[in-house]
């Protein structure tokens, strides 16, 4: 796999357009992820230049599943996706982030169980200046669209 494609985000994330909020993959290993997005000048999201902060928790959300992607990859299994179950400990340190910047999205594993429950610490860098964090839930059944049925 060459350079280009390592980070190529869709290699790691089910997500696509319009809902893919996260760019790049710049580092991913056994216990943590850093990718990289791109703050739009229009979109879902923004308005007058601006996107709030608060989407950083899908930022953090999809940031887990490269994390969960690559992990999977380097086993030689498929993608899957995974569910936010939800967050604690959230905390938005500006209202709104500007159209243009590049933001960088950490997460760090802190706990994953067997049956797919998962635990990150998640924080959203822009340049030298932490504008958000959280503890992030998540899930990842073993069959996403059997799980989904069979709980509606």
């Amino acid at each position: 796999m060459s350079v280009d494609e390592m980070t190529m985000i869709e290699n790691y994330i089910p997500h696509r357009a319009p809902m893919r909020l996260i760019d790049r993959l710049i580092e991913a290993d056994d216990q943590h992820v850093l990718v990289e997005a791109d703050v739009p000048g229009e979109g879902r999201f923004v308005r007058d230049g601006e996107m709030p902060t608060w989407v950083g928790i899908e930022h953090m959300a999809q940031a887990i599943a490269a994390w969960a992607g690559a992990r999977a990859r380097r086993r030689g299994q498929p993608v899957r996706l995974g569910l936010l179950l939800g967050s604690r400990k959230v905390e938005m340190r500006r209202a709104t982030l500007p159209a243009g910047a590049t933001l960088r999205i950490h997460a760090r594993c802190e706990l994953l169980a067997d049956n797919g429950l998962g635990m990150f610490e998640c924080r959203i860098t822009l340049g030298d200046e932490e504008v958000a964090s959280a503890f992030v839930s998540v899930f990842e059944p073993e069959d996403a669209m059997s799980y989904l049925a069979r709980s509606s």
